[in-house]
């Protein structure tokens, strides 16, 4: 078990660095230059070339690449270059907001896809259970951001029950806090709570094949708690290796969501840093969502090993 944990682990420190370099190749064949649009394009020639020495852009590539590498891992992030602010306090503050709307839709979509997935699979021959994969099958194809909209017209405009958009700091206002997350994290999990159910019932129709469920069920056990005591831990491993996946996909997916809520996240943080050409702050953006796809996927390898034994044995 160790061992492979070495081995994920030495994969993960290799993909970063893979990545890192990726990102950064990235942004330096991207057209523009960060001085002229700092100053503006007016600007003459000396001056541009004394604050791309000042950005520290007129280095080689290599010095430039290890310098942001250095800053990533230190949490010196350094600043942006129109407005000199510093991108680490601001990162952290949109980075918080993020992970306040990932964790509730990614909860919620559990509470919908785990019961609602098991349902469809134990009732799959049933009128009821053919109905429920049908409407799952139609919330895979609805966009989060079209999910979002519709939610804002029903119960923001219509009903006014909701607010339709902005944020509040849980620690500033807990109920309204609660109030303007409703709506983005149900937008975002009504769409991977009916990935995650598809899978979900895939995982169970397996499980409920299988000769140990079946000689438990001839040893009298009712076809639910033998499921539940004897199945579903099996029926788990696929459906982690989904849960990571869908992970990463919400990060993803609350980029568009954070637009239509007007909730200042990353997602939104991001595009207004490409907007601005602000190349150093999508940058690292960008690696930081890197790294938390990867450090998602490092997570999910770790939890075969809780949840499979037979992977545990087979390092012995």
């Amino acid at each position: 078990m160790l061992l492979r944990l070495l081995e994920r682990f030495g994969v993960l420190l290799a993909s970063l660095v893979a990545g890192s370099v990726l990102v950064f190749a990235f942004m330096q064949v991207l057209p523009g230059d960060p001085a002229r649009v700092a100053l503006g394009v007016n600007a003459s020639e000396e001056a541009v070339a004394r604050l791309r020495t000042e950005f520290g852009l007129d280095r080689p590539l290599v010095t430039q690449y290890l310098d942001w590498v250095g800053g990533l891992l230190t949490f010196d992030l350094g600043a942006e270059y129109v407005s000199r602010a510093p991108i680490g306090p601001q990162l952290a503050d949109r980075l918080q907001v993020t992970l306040w709307l990932v964790g509730a839709a990614m909860v919620l979509a559990l509470v919908i896809a785990v019961p609602f997935g098991t349902w469809m699979a134990v009732r799959h021959r049933h009128a009821d259970g053919v109905l429920a994969s049908a409407l799952s099958q139609v919330g895979v194809a609805v966009p989060a951001f079209l999910a979002g909209i519709v939610l804002i017209a029903v119960f923001a405009v219509g009903l006014r029950w909701l607010p339709s958009g902005g944020w509040v700091p849980p620690a500033q206002d807990p109920v309204e806090f609660l109030r303007r997350l409703i709506l983005p994290a149900v937008s975002l999990a009504l769409v991977q709570g009916a990935v995650l159910a598809r899978y979900v019932r895939s995982a169970v129709l397996d499980v409920l094949r299988e000769d140990y469920l079946r000689t438990a069920r001839a040893k009298g056990l009712r076809p639910m708690p033998a499921l539940f005591r004897h199945g579903l831990r099996n029926a788990a491993i696929p459906v982690v290796t989904v849960l990571g996946l869908q992970l990463a996909t919400l990060l993803v997916g609350a980029v568009v969501v954070e637009q239509v809520f007007v909730i200042p996240g990353v997602g939104r943080f991001l595009l207004e840093s490409v907007a601005q050409r602000e190349l150093l702050t999508v940058q690292t953006v960008v690696m930081v969502l890197v790294v938390a796809v990867l450090v998602i996927n490092f997570v999910v390898d770790a939890l075969y090993l809780v949840i499979d034994p037979r992977l545990r044995v087979r390092q012995r």
